[in-house]
């Protein structure tokens, strides 16, 4: 099973927590960092735990200019996956792939 050995995916609902400013990469390609914060509980061993966790996270292009528009505390769904933050810090971030922005106070 080669391709699950490469699977590396992520689906997450929750808030967004702070935007930076929205910056350009040398090619001119949108680049956005942010904080999506979750809470929910998940069942572990058998029994129910609360979860609550601040994800960094980073979209570009088109993701990019969706959550530049969003306001801090608008419930979303982001798709992506994980990859070190640089050469020098394998500290994981979630890089964003696609966006829905949820409708109503949804936060896990």
């Amino acid at each position: 099973m080669i391709a699950e050995a490469n699977l590396n995916r992520v689906e997450l609902t929750g808030i967004l927590i702070e935007r930076k400013a929205l910056r350009y990469t040398p090619a001119g390609v949108p680049v956005m960092e942010c904080v999506i914060g979750h809470q929910s509980e998940q069942v572990e061993a058998g029994s129910p735990r609360r979860v609550e966790c601040e994800i960094p996270a980073i979209a570009l292009g088109e993701s990019a200019r969706w959550i530049q528009e969003a306001a801090p505390g608008m419930p979303l769904r982001v798709t992506g996956f994980l990859a070190a933050r640089s050469k020098n810090s394998k500290h994981p971030r979630l890089h964003v792939t696609t966006i829905e922005f949820v409708e109503g106070n949804q936060n896990g």
